[in-house]
């Protein structure tokens, strides 16, 4: 039995207002004297990362959350969310700081590769089963960011500013039907405004929506200082993080008690959500936080697979794949040779492993294939680090041997030490382990051994003070104030095989937000890559480019400036398809990119940042031992300017104004006959599938009833795949402005060769209806709809129309019926005139006749407002 009102009951003023904030950086306050114990969360979404960052023990690092839209598969993602939580149990952690679910409204936008789609419905159902399968393993989910958070640019202060049709449609479905779904533990409010206000305090979006509307029991808690003034406690947050306190201390929330501007019933509830989560967890029978571990358990590598797999989607084949009877394949590009699996900023983790694109494709057994492997092209901004291999102790041990001291310098016994071929940190406000966090030194040394000889790059980069020696030599200085953020590097040459003493020596004081070092490591390489490359091509059976970006170029905290790929990468795939005509081009990327040279190369493929599994799971799909069944979750444009909120983005004058309204991803470029390179839902397979015998079980229904719609799917191909049927439904005439059409429902089915399946959706009223801001709430308009099942939003294969006849009303006449129809009864037409006879006389109103009342008010709000209409109606169902 829930014991949370005896305590609020027990409570002092002061131990409430404690609870309103975070201990530190990922804790809640616990109120000792009555037993309350801390909850603990850890960042997401692709991993549950742990309390020290970039320190922190290894993780399982999933598909990030554009692949996981792209599988299209609840069940599959719902098994995914189970990885998860016992990876938040493997932390000591009891919230998980995701899904994701904000939309992608420009195809530049920073954060697109850890959020699903451009649609809120596929979001919606994808974050649902994400959700459950943390939720069922009873630890928590925290959504975000709500709400209208879709760039990066001037992310803390711009205001987003959105009609309400708009955010009801599009921003905000994907957060109401997750919590509908799945209620996870906790919403995460946004950095931005929306309308001129800060999410932390938009009381429309957290009280009336949030907790009034959708009657959400879960905590809202701010992003990490994502709190801004003193109006924070009398709104709808219930949790400031970090700790310790700013907006939501003693002193703040007092004054807005004192004010009335908070009322004490407010903050019990605020304290009741935050006591809920603790019962969630179990917390008060197992007060006692674990220590963090890391587990790589075999399960969890064969649900990752699976799922990388599945994110994987083949947008072009001329037939090259799968690959067949080839002896030699070339592995060309930036990331062939390293997987590069994870976007910039927060989401980040330490993956237990990860398999590279080459390394895939190398192992698999029984293929007797040389592959061999040419960069082509670099396209970092800061070198990467030094291969794990080049890095050793004196006594054979792997990595640098790290050793953290208070103090700058370097004094005493070390506070931690470990040994770690990890040599790039950040670490963000609380998370060096053991050492004061404004006042402390670093010292990595070890061994660097290079595989080959010629001349090396060395780097540095750092947030703080620090050199690179090499044999006691000072290499390179970072050491300047004027250094401060930048890569300072050095050229100088070394022997392969030859082992050189290292150190890197840092140090940080000062305020500790944000800190951070990278060691790199630049090999020797050709003068031209490019003609290497081509060289490689030339002599190989296939070659597979695998061009991309990395956390340089889509981050947090930043927007990419255009969509094309960075770098020779563009001329490589031009030279390389010259050179082999059997050139499959592999896309490593989390958000769309130009493709200039689509046309000329025989396939191409959309891998993402897709897992720790990412080689294995390319080579499943190359080989053919895994059928591609991606679908796009999001619209690739054919150029930047094409997508709709090009004219509107990134705003001016602190405020973004979503000009493009409802017409988000392939609803505008239906709506404007704009052809996509390629389109939402599009996504092919090794074998084909044909579509018939759509069924819809009523001609005619209510907007309060439900439908049933089948079609049969048959796999007419050689081989087993899987299919993502996908139904949209279209408003045939509207009064309002109504996308061409919308998707409603999906299934992904998997089928042997020749077989065949029915499957079966059930519509109700939500497949129809659209947001009616002049009664604000979800209307659905009589009239005819078209269902459309097919393979893609562009590639229809069958429709059917259906009428939503209007809802019955036990009035004779009533504001839903045409205006001359009520003018034609007498009694009828002396209620009008009595009311607005004025304004139907009007000139421009000679068409009204045709419209209902309803739609009248909808459009003229001004001359016939629902106040009106509501006394109409009234007086209406009084005629007999």
């Amino acid at each position: 039995m829930s014991r949370i009102n005896d305590l609020i009951n027990q409570m002092t003023l002061d131990e409430k207002i404690s609870m309103l904030a975070g201990a530190d950086l990922w804790h809640s306050v616990s109120v000792s004297r009555l037993g309350i114990p801390q909850f603990k969360m850890t960042d997401g979404p692709n991993g549950a990362r742990g309390a020290k960052g970039s320190m922190s023990t290894p993780s399982v690092a999933t598909p990030v959350g554009i692949a996981l839209g792209a599988t299209w598969n609840p069940r599959l993602i719902e098994k995914v969310g189970n990885v998860l939580a016992d990876e938040l149990k493997a932390k000591g952690a009891h919230i998980l700081l995701a899904p994701t679910v904000n939309i992608h409204r420009t195809p530049i936008a920073g954060r697109n590769f850890e959020c699903y789609s451009e649609d809120p419905f596929l979001s919606g159902m994808i974050a649902s089963a994400y959700i459950k399968g943390i939720q069922d393993n009873g630890v928590g989910a925290c959504i975000k960011h709500f709400i209208a958070n879709d760039q990066e640019y001037e992310r803390f202060s711009i205001s987003s500013e959105v009609d309400e049709r708009t955010l009801r449609e599009i921003y905000l479905e994907p957060f109401r039907i997750a919590i509908r779904n799945s209620n996870p533990w906790a919403v995460m409010s946004s950095y931005n405004r929306v309308n001129g206000v800060y999410a932390c305090e938009y009381d429309h979006s957290l009280l009336e929506i949030l907790k009034g509307e959708w009657n959400y029991d879960g905590i809202v808690m701010s992003d990490w200082f994502g709190t801004y003034d003193d109006g924070v406690p009398a709104g709808g947050l219930d949790l400031e993080m970090p700790g310790p306190a700013r907006w939501m201390s003693a002193e703040v929330v007092k004054k807005s008690l004192e004010s009335g501007t908070l009322t004490e019933e407010r903050l019990n509830d605020k304290v009741r959500r935050l006591l809920g989560v603790l019962e969630k967890a179990g917390l008060f029978e197992n007060p006692v936080l674990q220590p963090e571990k890391g587990e790589d358990k075999p399960e969890h590598r064969a649900i990752i697979r699976e799922a990388a797999q599945e994110a994987i989607v083949l947008l072009k084949n001329n037939g090259i794949l799968p690959l067949a009877n080839v002896k030699t394949i070339a592995m060309i590009g930036p990331y062939a040779r390293t997987a590069q699996i994870l976007g910039g900023g927060s989401s980040s983790v330490t993956p237990h492993y990860t398999v590279s694109p080459f390394d895939g494709v190398n192992a698999p057994e029984g293929k007797d294939v040389l592959v061999e492997a040419a960069t082509g092209a670099f396209i970092y901004k800061n070198l990467p680090a030094p291969a794990p291999e080049t890095l050793s102790t004196p006594n054979g041990e792997s990595g640098l041997r790290l050793s953290l001291f208070a103090g700058t310098e370097f004094d005493g016994e070390p506070l931690y030490v470990e040994t770690s071929t990890r040599v790039q940190h950040g670490w963000f406000d609380n998370s060096v382990p053991n050492v004061p966090q404004d006042n402390f030194s670093l010292r990595m040394e070890g061994l660097f051994t290079p595989q080959e000889s010629g001349l090396h790059t060395l780097a540095l980069s750092a947030v703080g003070w620090c050199r690179l020696y090499l044999d006691e030599k000072l290499v390179v200085d970072h050491g300047s104030d004027s250094d401060m953020g930048k890569q300072k590097t050095a050229e100088i040459e070394l022997e392969g095989g030859k082992a050189y003493n290292i150190k890197v020596e840092y140090y940080w004081k000062g305020d500790p937000r944000w800190r951070a070092v990278a060691l790199g490591h630049q090999p020797p390489h050709s003068a031209d890559m490019i003609a290497e490359a081509v060289e490689l091509a030339k002599r190989s059976d296939v070659a597979v480019i695998v061009a991309g970006l990395n956390g340089d170029w889509e981050s947090e905290g930043f927007d990419r400036v255009d969509m094309k790929l960075p770098g020779q990468q563009d001329e490589l795939i031009r030279q390389v398809v010259a050179a082999n005509p059997n050139t499959i081009v592999v896309l490593n990327v989390g958000s769309p990119v130009e493709m200039p040279w689509a046309d000329d190369v025989p396939a191409i493929l959309q891998l993402w940042y897709n897992s720790q599994e990412q080689g294995n799971a390319l080579a499943d799909v190359l080989f053919g031992d895994a059928n591609p069944s991606g679908k796009l979750p999001t619209t690739f444009p054919v150029r930047l300017e094409d997508n709709p909120a090009y004219i509107n983005y990134p705003g001016e004058n602190g405020k973004v104004r979503y000009g493009e309204g409802i017409f988000v991803g392939y609803r505008y470029y239906d709506k404007k006959k704009v052809e996509p390179l390629f389109p939402f839902g599009h996504g092919l397979s090794y074998t084909t599938f044909e579509y018939s015998n759509l069924q819809i079980n009523k001609k005619s229904i209510t907007p309060n009833e439900t439908m049933e719609v089948k079609v049969d799917v048959t796999n007419t191909g050689k081989v087993t795949g899987k299919e993502v049927v996908q139904l949209y439904v279209r408003d045939v005439k509207s009064t309002f402005a109504r996308p061409e059409k919308e998707l409603k429902a999906f299934e992904k089915v998997e089928l042997a060769p020749q077989q065949t399946k029915t499957i079966t959706f059930t519509l109700d009223r939500e497949a129809f209806w659209y947001f009616e801001t002049t009664l604000n709430a979800w209307s659905v308009e009589a009239g005819e709809f078209e269902i459309l099942v097919g393979a893609s939003s562009r590639d229809i294969r069958a429709s059917q129309m259906v009428t939503i006849e209007p809802v019955k009303r036990a009035a004779r006449l009533h504001a839903g019926l045409l205006i001359n129809t009520i003018l034609d009864d007498p009694d009828g037409r002396a209620v009008i005139s009595k009311h607005i006879g004025g304004f139907l006389l009007m000139a421009d109103m000679r068409m009204a006749g045709e419209l209902t009342l309803e739609q009248v008010a909808h459009n003229h709000p001004t001359y016939v407002p629902q106040e009106l209409v509501k006394k109409i109606e009234e007086e209406l169902a009084k005629i007999k």
